[in-house]
């Protein structure tokens, strides 16, 4: 359950704070008229493209928002997102009328949006790292075929027009509170809105095991975030397919998953692999998946290395009692488990194998 803020109970709120609370309610409260509009995609983007070398297009981007932020990853998702016919979220605009334009519309939230469906249309870009749609990849927009080029043109998107009555300050506060009101989902949370399902499921029950939660002590804002569940998806995928690793993280923790949720896995077998992994952890490892006593909480490289590692040498030996443990403060090690080694499929690898040779002592 969610924490709630220490509100001091001997606080009371009297008849006349509510009533200058709602007085200034009063004052700040702005009536705002709009309309809800949908266009097709080749006129919106004309909108924003006809007059744009000279900021006379009648669709603009104002000055505190002029900066491109999407990669060509994301750009390619959305474009992915809109060839599948998913919902994606309103573009707000107001109508601007002063000396300097004259019934225009400055876009308030949507300009990824638009930059990327201009830049599509005029082939700016290919296609790169789509998950549903792969065999289109490392297309650009003259790369479909006529009819779906001409459906593609003809989509819609709605629009929520502000009226000229959105004065400056109305529009660059929704700016603000559109852009900042939100925090942006991390991918194990995205996982669990995507890929639900029984393995899943599996996870989440392996992820409340108390002993796992002492050998990794997360902090609340950590679990609410569903980082136990991202480092127990993370043991099973790199466990299983270690050396197939390629690519990105995400996308290959994605399609480990989304396997798994389709297929009969072995859920006994999984289960016996964590649990026993955990108790060897718990005997010969003082520190859990900490560094050492000084760090308060695991890091995924060493988790990953360590929780694979103590499997894969049991696989070997089950009786395993190692002979010495001196390795795991090495430079050596910790060269291996430092973030600036990064998650390339060699360094995954070398230091998987290295814990497991040394558990196992080999040379």
């Amino acid at each position: 359950m969610p924490r709630v803020a220490n509100i001091p109970s001997e606080i009371e709120i009297t008849a006349q704070q509510r009533d200058e609370a709602e007085e200034e309610l009063r004052e700040q409260q702005k009536p705002i008229d709009y309309n809800t509009l949908e266009y097709p995609i080749e006129i919106l983007v004309k909108k924003y493209t006809d007059g744009l070398d000279d900021d006379t297009n009648e669709l603009f981007i104002p000055d505190y928002q002029r900066e491109m932020a999407w990669d060509n990853i994301r750009q390619s998702k959305f474009i992915e997102s809109m060839l599948l016919g998913l919902p994606i979220p309103y573009i707000f605009v107001a109508d601007i009328s002063d000396e300097d334009n004259d019934s225009r519309l400055e876009i308030i939230d949507g300009t990824q949006r638009i930059r990327t469906l201009a830049g599509f249309l005029n082939n700016e870009f290919r296609l790169e790292a789509l998950e549903k749609l792969k065999k289109f990849n490392n297309f650009r927009f003259d790369d479909l075929a006529s009819p779906r080029q001409r459906r593609f043109k003809r989509t819609t998107i709605r629009m929520i027009q502000l009226t000229e009555k959105a004065d400056e300050d109305i529009r660059r506060d929704m700016f603000e509170r559109v852009n900042n009101g939100s925090v942006e989902l991390n991918d194990m949370e995205k996982r669990r809105g995507i890929y639900d399902g029984p393995f899943l499921e599996f996870i989440e029950q392996l992820s409340n095991y108390p002993k796992f939660r002492k050998l990794c002590p997360f902090t609340d804002p950590l679990i609410r975030r569903r980082e136990p569940q991202e480092f127990v998806l993370r043991f099973f995928a790199y466990l299983h397919e270690y050396k197939e690793f390629t690519g990105k993280i995400d996308n290959f923790l994605n399609d480990y998953l989304r396997k798994n949720n389709k297929s009969s896995f072995n859920r006994e077998a999984m289960r016996a692999d964590f649990e026993t992994m955990l108790d060897f952890v718990d005997k010969y490892f003082p520190n859990g998946f900490r560094k050492s006593q000084r760090h308060t909480m695991p890091t995924r490289i060493w988790f990953e290395a360590i929780s694979v590692g103590v499997t894969l040498a049991l696989r070997e030996d089950s009786a395993l009692d190692p002979k010495s443990m001196s390795w795991v403060d090495s430079p050596e090690f910790k060269k291996y488990t430092a973030s600036r080694e990064g998650t390339t499929q060699p360094t995954v690898v070398r230091r998987i194998e290295y814990v497991r040779d040394r558990l196992l002592d080999r040379p």
